[in-house]
């Protein structure tokens, strides 16, 4: 009567990558799932889904995403589709371009900052898509 699509084992279980403190990455990252960077990147970082920087984490590089909470470090381009949550103790240097943004009090924002509207996302060589595309 109700054809229910069997989700896979991942799907159940959530799909949530995570480097913790300590680690340190040079290179890039494309991922699918959501992504909480307690260590440090050096590289790029790119998914259709949410990435956390929590408090010991940082970011040197550009970032491409869905949404995005930073509580951590973040040097470079930073572009996210929905919504970027920027936590009291964050620190951000560089150019961001964001649906929405919210900023609490005591962050370290600064950079240039774009509001988009949020049905379209930048992608790396400059052009523009719709959101359905990358969902």
């Amino acid at each position: 009567m109700f054809d229910k699509k069997s989700k896979s084992y991942t799907e159940l279980l959530g799909k949530t990558n995570r480097i913790v403190e300590g680690t340190v990455i040079n290179g890039d990252i494309i991922s699918q799932a959501d992504f909480r960077l307690d260590g440090e990147l050096i590289g790029n970082f790119q998914s259709t889904g949410k990435l956390v920087i929590g408090p010991s984490g940082s970011v040197t590089g550009d970032i491409i995403c869905k949404n995005a909470d930073i509580e951590g470090t973040f040097n470079g381009k930073i572009q996210v589709a929905e919504i970027l949550n920027v936590k009291s103790k964050a620190r951000i240097h560089g150019e961001v371009t964001v649906g929405k943004l919210a900023v609490e009090p005591g962050a370290e924002f600064s950079a240039s900052c774009t509001m988009k509207d949020n049905k379209k996302l930048l992608l790396t060589d400059g052009k523009e898509t719709s959101k359905k595309q990358i969902e």
